[in-house]
């Protein structure tokens, strides 16, 4: 099968970068959000990362045009999803949610076209289980950020078939990523090593064993990450983190237990940059 035709759905933190990895390996890419306010944010975020690109030396402005004419916009479902060969999901990591939205894409993406799941932590069987077409979902656990990071993480569910994961690998080879076939287990490999590490990170800082620069500091110089466990965390949403640990928490026993001090401050609103405040604050 070949994927000329993209749909992302969720403009969000993933989505928008998600768009920017498909219309720069020159596809068609339509971009759909429940509200213009999202989908005029993600263009803005889009916009200036690839401007930073040219800054960088990474692309040319010519490249950059090419990649934006390549993004279309929509608040209409059925009309972003109307003619795509792949439609990849990127909203939040909810399991009703997504089995809901799965649910439309079944009726209303093309019987051929491929469903994918940008889940972190969730079943792939289980999105795939109110499908018609099982065997045309698959997940695509895109790392953060999408638009710079090399790898990706495939999963197939238990239905998946071998020709929508080869279309797949294929695809995202032509996309510069490298793809990654993991098992179909809760946060798959990264996020099951990677997620308990910053969850880790919250208990430290409960217990005052250092300020939270300090912390992340210690993992940047010590564990060569590119960004310490909080920063990272503020980055992507404390919300999202808390709804990965009640996951695995859930899946896996209580070793992935959520920190206490994370789950009181996503509860008190303080979920990161996209609320000004996390465990940083990023109102001045």
């Amino acid at each position: 099968m070949e994927i000329k035709k993209v749909a992302v759905i969720g403009a969000g933190t993933m989505g928008h970068q998600i768009g920017i990895v498909t219309a720069r390996a020159g596809y068609s890419t339509a971009m759909v959000d429940r509200t213009q306010a999202k989908i005029d944010k993600a263009m803005v975020k889009i916009k200036a990362f690839l401007d930073s690109r040219i800054k960088k030396g990474k692309m040319t402005a010519e490249e950059v045009q090419k990649t934006l004419s390549l993004i279309t916009t929509t608040l209409d479902l059925k009309m972003a999803v109307a003619d795509a060969d792949l439609v990849i999901e990127a909203i939040y990591e909810d399991i009703d949610c997504k089995k809901e939205l799965f649910k439309q894409l079944d009726s209303l993406a093309p019987k051929e076209a491929i469903l994918s799941t940008n889940t972190s932590t969730l079943c792939i069987s289980e999105v795939a289980s109110v499908l018609s077409r099982p065997g045309k979902c698959i997940g695509t656990h895109f790392l953060y950020p999408a638009a710079a990071s090399p790898g990706i993480e495939l999963s197939c569910g238990m239905d998946t078939s071998d020709e929508t994961h080869q279309a797949i690998v294929d695809f995202f080879k032509k996309c510069g990523k490298e793809p990654l076939t993991v098992a179909d287990s809760p946060g798959f490999i990264i996020n099951r090593l990677y997620l308990p590490l910053i969850n880790e990170a919250f208990f430290a800082l409960e217990s005052s064993l250092a300020k939270p620069e300090v912390i992340d500091r210690c993992c940047e110089k010590g564990l060569g990450l590119p960004l310490g466990p909080l920063a990272a965390a503020d980055s992507f949403g404390l919300d999202i983190l808390l709804a990965c640990m009640k996951t695995f928490h859930r899946e896996l026993g209580d070793k992935y237990r959520p920190a206490p001090l994370l789950v009181k401050m996503v509860k008190a609103g303080r979920l990161g940059r996209k609320t000004g405040c996390g465990v940083y604050d990023y109102r001045t």
